[in-house]
């Protein structure tokens, strides 16, 4: 049975932090508040509940869920080669409305839809989230909407639209604010030099150009760089009275490295 609990009320709030781990440990979906939106969440390492979340929201496999995670340091146990600027990203930003895409441990044992061996992993500025997931550990997280829906700010909005397919439903008032407007993690894909952002959200990127200053946007690509003055310009072969010296002008190319595929939540 679908249950919703008020947690701005400290005992519901507790009974509803209890109802919500049950829920996770049998595979179940639950709703949750973060700093941007309402998530549905699943248990991240359950290929069944991640199954559920997907099939609630309406989606395929080919976008795969983020992984909302309680602590900075959880960011090693489920990435591998973590690159300096992502973490100097984290450090700047978690907890926070970032999302970063990894290379993912190949050693853990879940099935989160068709990442191409990367994970999308995001540590969420809002308590009630924090503390679940102190108590569950990494879940498996996404707006808490049917697919091309608008994102739920309450517990009840998103009730309107996930129904019954989710065991307990956590309110906790307005996300962001009441009267702001629903703008979902700012993703950006670390798994390819220079940094990509794949969905601009709630981090602009000027602030992520703060800390690593290469990020690219949405649309741009790596700037070429500009010819040498000898390459734009070449000199007139010189011609001496004894005699007469062959001069080949080399030609220097620019390799721009293309980025890799991006990936979205």
């Amino acid at each position: 049975m679908t249950t919703t609990y008020n947690c701005t009320s400290d005992d519901q709030r507790t009974e509803g932090l209890r109802h919500a781990q049950r829920a996770i440990s049998e595979k179940k979906c639950i709703v949750l508040p973060t700093d941007t939106v309402y998530g549905i969440a699943a248990d991240a390492f359950s290929p069944l509940a991640v199954t559920m979340l997907l099939a609630s929201k309406g989606r395929s496999r080919q976008m795969p869920p983020p992984v909302l995670i309680p602590r900075v340091n959880a960011l090693d146990g489920l990435a591998t080669d973590v690159p300096a600027d992502a973490r100097a990203l984290a450090q700047a930003f978690w907890p926070g409305g970032l999302t970063l895409i990894l290379h993912a441990q190949p050693s853990l044992d879940w099935d989160l839809g068709e990442t191409k061996g990367t994970v999308a992993l995001r540590m969420p500025d809002d308590q009630i989230a924090l503390d679940l997931l102190g108590l569950t550990g990494p879940l498996a997280v996404s707006s808490a909407n049917r697919t091309g829906q608008e994102a739920a700010q309450t517990a009840a909005e998103a009730r309107v639209q996930l129904a019954e397919s989710v065991e307990v439903y956590l309110e906790g008032g307005f996300r962001p604010v009441k009267g702001t407007a629903a703008l979902p993690s700012t993703i950006v894909d670390a798994t390819s030099t220079p940094f990509r952002v794949v969905r601009q959200g709630a981090i602009e990127l000027e602030r992520l150009r703060e800390v690593v200053p290469s990020i690219l946007g949405i649309g741009e690509n790596i700037p070429a760089e500009a010819p040498s003055v000898e390459e734009a310009t070449p000199e007139e072969p010189t011609v001496e009275p004894a005699a007469v010296e062959d001069s080949t002008q080399g030609q220097a190319t620019v390799k721009t490295e293309a980025p890799s595929e991006a990936k979205s939540e």
